[in-house]
């Protein structure tokens, strides 16, 4: 048991230090607001959609994906973001605020944390269905939250320009670019194989090499960001929205989503499952700020829902991860 404790510890701990560390540096003024603000686009415009755009061009081919073990995820995945909808009702007067609540409900930490804990749990078959339901599961998250801060800010239109707005907004979000231009390249790519060309974007190495290079700095600059808007002072004031937040995200999710496909589902394939636990056990998605803050929702709350569903996450992660070793499926 200890030893599962100091997994999920080291898991999410480096990403607290180096939150951390962004504190740090903004208080001894080293990094400035404006470094801040810029620091803030730069992850949101260009990294993460290299990070995305990487993550679902690595998918094999599209007959690689199980069907039956994605649609669960998606399906859960809708699941939440209803109830989520629901649960969030009191913060209806606080549009920018709900919509912050809502996104840290099913936004998840899966690209950071859930492949390397997907891979601890259940190996190199445990990290082979996480990278497969990556290319889905990550791009879907994100739609999701652009619809979430597109609608739930104080900034609103009435009837048709509402939902032009919308509509408008999801297709030009940077992420959402990132993913879908992963998922055309994927088809591209399937389309040459039949074709006999062997041809791959990786063969391109400068080009290949410069996105895996911005991919590897959206983890650290956008942790270093958060960590340099994070106000200590302002916790007091958002102590209600962290803690409901915190619980949704580390207690409601996990439960919904592990016990389901458990019970009801009947489902025992550990390399899926090691796959769920990265999908809905894992704190909130260190993107979730970054985006709230370029969106117009409450990004001072989004940070500190990162920090807590992070600190909240090891011991959270470590029951589910006991629970699943008791009843055989790790």
């Amino acid at each position: 048991m200890s030893d599962t404790l100091i997994f999920a510890a080291n898991a999410v701990l480096p990403i607290v230090l180096m939150m951390g560390l962004g504190w740090i540096l903004k208080r001894v003024g080293f990094i400035n607001d404006s470094f801040l603000a810029q620091g803030n686009k730069m992850v949101f415009r260009v990294f993460l959609p290299a990070m995305l755009f990487l993550s679902t061009y690595r998918i094999e081919t599209l007959e690689s994906i199980d069907f039956g073990f994605v649609l669960y995820c998606e399906g859960a995945l809708i699941v939440i973001f209803i109830l989520g909808i629901l649960l969030t009702l009191p913060y209806r007067g606080r549009p920018g605020t709900r919509g912050v609540l809502l996104q840290a409900m099913f936004r998840s930490n899966y690209a950071l944390i859930g492949l390397s804990l997907a891979s601890s749990l259940f190996g190199q078959e445990g990290l082979a269905a996480a990278s497969l339901l990556a290319g889905v599961f990550v791009p879907s998250m994100n739609v999701l939250a652009v619809i979430t801060l597109t609608i739930f800010t104080d900034k609103r239109e009435k009837g048709n320009g509402e939902l032009k707005r919308i509509l408008f907004s999801t297709a030009k979000n940077p992420l959402i670019i990132g993913a879908l231009s992963g998922l055309l390249a994927v088809v591209i790519r399937s389309f040459l194989v039949k074709a006999g060309i062997t041809w791959r974007l990786s063969d391109i190495t400068p080009v290949y090499k410069v996105l895996e290079s911005l991919e590897k700095c959206a983890t650290p600059m956008a942790l270093i960001v958060l960590g340099g808007k994070f106000e200590l002072s302002a916790v007091k004031t958002n102590f209600k929205p962290i803690v409901f937040g915190t619980i949704l995200r580390t207690v409601v999710v996990p439960v919904l989503g592990l016990s389901f496909a458990y019970f009801a589902l009947q489902m025992r394939n550990g390399a899926h499952f090691a796959a769920y636990v990265a999908a809905f056990g894992t704190p909130v998605a260190v993107s979730s700020a970054i985006m709230a803050g370029e969106m117009g929702g409450d990004d001072q709350l989004a940070g500190q829902l990162v920090v807590f569903t992070s600190i909240a996450s090891i011991f959270t992660m470590f029951a589910s991860i006991a629970l699943l070793r008791h009843v055989g499926i790790f």
